[in-house]
């Protein structure tokens, strides 16, 4: 802005006065955070799968509302939603697809909290790649795509991690998952494991874990060797029953074709034609991790699961888990997949539960940074 000037030449001091004001910034325009209401009409009408949408008592339209943020009310088949517009969109989506799973069979309490949450992963993933969101039919056949074949029952991975740590496995020899309790990492690979079984592609199964007690000490433990560290591949076996039945799992390791094993005990061996998981793995030393990775023969497959938040070592010990991170991270043929807190599928409130952990760790973290900061600056001052 050129300064004014009276007509001797001086300076007008209003002009002074205008230039010292600082220059207003443009104000974005507001953002409209005024309700929607959409309507939505569900075909065909059928009161029994109308029925099964709402759940008890409306149990299920009430988990939408919660989780989306919205208001529900219907009258036979005629919804309406009243909800901001990107929340009455989702919602819009979620009993579309809902409904549509009404035709395949009843639904339950975990079954919308699943469809949900991939509705969710859906919409998540269109924002942050600035394309418009994956829709069902690209959500189904990826899961086709992925699904694992048991001769117990087909297994879908649920969302883009599960699917990414399934081609891992069936793509590379050593495949690291890594992240919160609940996000399906060992149930998965023991799917993967029975599936390479029955398709003759590997000829056994090993399962192994550190036998490192959960912050108690359970002193002696009675029995044979397998009988001491049953406790502790329980979730292992849990799952083996599950897909093969409990009188073909018992034969298998009669034969030694499923082999449970100790970390400890794996020295000294060199495992071909077999799939290995090494689960809570987190509680692996340094040493052990680079013992059991040494191990791997021709013709074999590994997943090595565990949650780096869950460490039970003594505190002076470093876990392997963590170290294998940071020096394995780009070589061939292996591969890691991260799991978050929305990858948990069991129970919603495990889900918040992981979430809100993560957040205060996050922030201890970051306070412990600023402090460490705050001392070094302190100590460069003379």
């Amino acid at each position: 802005m050129a300064r004014r000037r009276d007509k001797s030449g001086v300076p007008d001091a209003a002009s002074d006065r205008e230039l010292a004001q600082p220059m207003t910034p443009a104000m974005p325009p507001p953002i409209d955070v005024s309700p929607v209401t959409r309507e939505l009409i569900l075909e065909p009408e059928d009161n029994a799968r109308l029925a099964s949408l709402s759940g008890p008592l409306d149990e299920h339209l009430r988990e939408v509302e919660r989780r989306l943020g919205v208001e529900l009310s219907h009258r036979g088949n005629a919804f309406r939603i009243i909800g901001l517009a990107a929340a009455a969109d989702a919602a819009h989506r979620a009993l579309r697809r809902l409904y549509a799973e009404t035709e395949k069979s009843a639904l339950t309490a975990a079954r919308v909290h699943l469809l949900l949450q991939a509705g969710e992963e859906q919409s998540a993933t269109g924002a942050q790649s600035g394309r418009s969101a994956p829709t069902d039919a690209d959500d189904a056949a990826a899961n086709e795509r992925t699904r694992i074949s048991t001769r117990g029952a087909g297994i879908a991975p649920r969302g883009s991690n599960q699917r990414r740590y399934v081609e891992n496995i069936r793509r590379c020899d050593i495949n690291f998952g890594i992240g919160p309790a609940g996000t399906g990492k060992t149930y998965l690979a023991v799917a993967c494991a029975v599936e390479a079984l029955e398709r003759e592609q590997v000829r056994r199964i090993l399962l192994v874990r550190p036998a490192v007690e959960a912050g108690e000490r359970l002193g002696f433990l009675p029995g044979d060797l397998a009988q001491k560290i049953d406790p502790y591949l329980r979730p292992l076996y849990d799952a083996l029953y599950e897909m093969l039945g409990f009188d073909r799992v018992a034969r298998l390791i009669e034969r030694n074709v499923i082999e449970v094993a100790p970390l400890a005990y794996m020295r000294g061996r060199t495992l071909n034609e077999a799939f290995i998981i090494l689960d809570e793995a987190q509680n692996t030393t340094t040493e052990q991790m680079k013992m059991f990775l040494t191990r791997i023969g021709f013709g074999s497959t590994v997943v090595i699961t565990g949650d780096i938040t869950q460490v039970d070592l003594p505190r002076e010990r470093e876990s392997g888990l963590r170290h294998v991170i940071e020096i394995l991270d780009n070589i061939e043929g292996i591969s890691f997949v991260f799991f978050q807190s929305r990858d948990v599928v069991r129970h919603p409130l495990v889900q918040r539960i992981v979430a809100a952990y993560e957040r205060v760790e996050e922030a201890r973290a970051k306070k412990i940074g600023q402090k460490s900061g705050d001392r070094n600056n302190r100590g460069g001052v003379a």
